[in-house]
């Protein structure tokens, strides 16, 4: 998660102001300076940072916050409360024409910064919703992007218009809303051409759109990796063409995080949707409260439960069962290898702790980072040709496993024998944090029930 280094840094502020029974007003500033350089470090714009620091220390330097009960606590509670509003405190959707009338959004941003795909993901997001939309692709520039729209549409199973590479955009976008509305299509999106750099040329392009098709909400794709420059790009596209609302993408990747902290209070614009992964379902609705208390390191557990939700399959005798096999320390390689399927499905085991109060990317001194690296493709299957090769016997009982058992299970999988014993190192690890993620065991209450996670 982008903001893992930020959270650890603010975690060690907050345990130093938790450790004291009273707080004097030069405990809060200092407090206030690590969290200054922690931000600044993580990207955030200075102006915004500087506002921030001297909104909490207002509330924080006040005789309620230091004669209070856990002074600590209330200044970790102001940090979290100024956070949120600095993100923008409400959730925003994408704004949809009232009734039946068709919906026309326009796709904006960079090349490289993922609007095709984005432009895609939102379609399906869409779609689960009830809208019959369109893909319309006007990037002419790019014949891949054209084959890549058509490929995603495909795999969302959402309608896709396009005219090749040879007419304007504005021409290909206005008789995507002739086909749209003969159709019964109540949403188009339209992808356009992205650029390497801001120019004149593509400004120009979008604003012909606009004016040609009537868009409704124009939104825009940046890369959370370019930190500050992503809030930069914001601004010049929402002074050249007009922005009504941001999608952060690749915020799964090993960025600081900063422009998400600084889009709204720069340029007013809200965020509207976060990318978690290159899958076409890896889009997260933005909640500035829940990105908050990820950011802060007390979790995210109603994300999770969507994640869940909609990711798993959901059987309450079965996730009982496997919870009391965990109890007894029963925990064996079918289990393992039905807990490695379900994690990745729910964007692996860095993802999955990130959302949980105090867990963040580290349990007892194993990294969640070294466990994630087998969820790829090709590690999935070459764990399961290993699992698969034991006996039942042995994937029931781990205890079985020695070396001469071990080298006819690298045999039978056609591997060798190093990556059985290193995955019975894994399966050790992962038995390991299983016992002491409690919280993962136990049933969490959301809006459609309760359930368990199975791991």
């Amino acid at each position: 998660m982008a903001f893992e280094s930020l959270t650890d840094k603010l975690q060690k502020v907050f345990k130093g102001l938790r450790s004291k029974g009273r707080l004097t007003e030069e405990d809060v500033k200092t407090a206030l300076k690590e969290v200054k350089l922690a931000l600044l470090e993580a990207d955030v714009n200075f102006k915004v940072v500087k506002q921030f620091v001297r909104s909490v220390e207002e509330r924080a330097v006040g005789a309620d916050v230091m004669n209070g009960l856990n002074p600590g606590q209330m200044v970790i509670k102001i940090v979290n409360e100024e956070m949120i509003n600095l993100m923008g405190s409400e959730t925003t959707e994408i704004a949809m024409q009232p009734g039946k009338a068709m919906t026309v959004i326009m796709m904006c941003g960079l090349q490289g910064a993922g609007k095709t795909t984005t432009a895609a993901k939102i379609a399906g997001k869409l779609k689960l919703k009830g809208k019959k939309c369109l893909l319309v692709a006007c990037d002419i520039y790019r014949p891949a992007a054209v084959k890549q729209l058509e490929i995603n549409a495909q795999k969302q199973e959402v309608d896709v218009f396009s005219m090749g590479t040879s007419h304007k955009a504005s021409d290909i976008a206005k008789a995507a809303i002739e086909h749209a509305a003969k159709n019964g299509h109540n949403v188009v999106i339209i992808d356009t051409a992205g650029r390497l750099q801001i120019d004149e040329e593509m400004m120009d392009e979008l604003t012909e759109i606009k004016e040609k098709t009537g868009v409704h909400q124009t939104i825009l794709v940046v890369d959370a990796m370019t930190g500050q420059e992503a809030v930069n790009v914001a601004k010049t596209f929402d002074e050249k063409v007009g922005v009504d609302g941001v999608v952060l993408s690749k915020l799964d990747g090993d960025a600081r995080g900063g422009a998400a902290l600084s889009i709204k209070a720069v340029t007013g614009k809200p965020i509207l949707y976060v990318g978690m992964g290159e899958k076409l379902s890896d889009l997260e609705q933005f909640y500035p409260d829940r990105m908050a208390n990820r950011i802060l390191g007390m979790g995210d557990v109603l994300t999770l439960i969507e994640k869940a939700q909609e990711n798993l399959d959901i059987d309450e005798e079965r996730d009982k069962e496997k919870l009391r096999k965990l109890k007894k320390g029963q925990f064996d390689f079918e289990d393992y290898l039905e807990s490695m399927t379900q994690m990745k499905k729910m964007g692996g085991l860095s993802s999955i702790l990130s959302m949980m109060p105090g867990m963040g990317g580290m349990m007892g001194g194993i990294k969640a980072d070294d466990l994630e690296s087998q969820l790829d493709d090709k590690k999935m299957s070459r764990i399961e040709a290993i699992i698969l090769s034991m006996t039942k016997e042995e994937r029931r009982d781990p205890e079985l496993l020695n070396p001469s058992r071990k080298f006819r299970i690298a045999k039978g999988a056609g591997v060798d024998v190093s990556e059985v014993n290193r995955l019975v190192k894994q399966f050790n690890q992962s038995k390991k944090m299983m016992k002491q993620i409690p919280g993962m065991m136990g049933g969490f209450g959301g809006k459609k029930g309760k359930f368990r996670l199975p791991f």
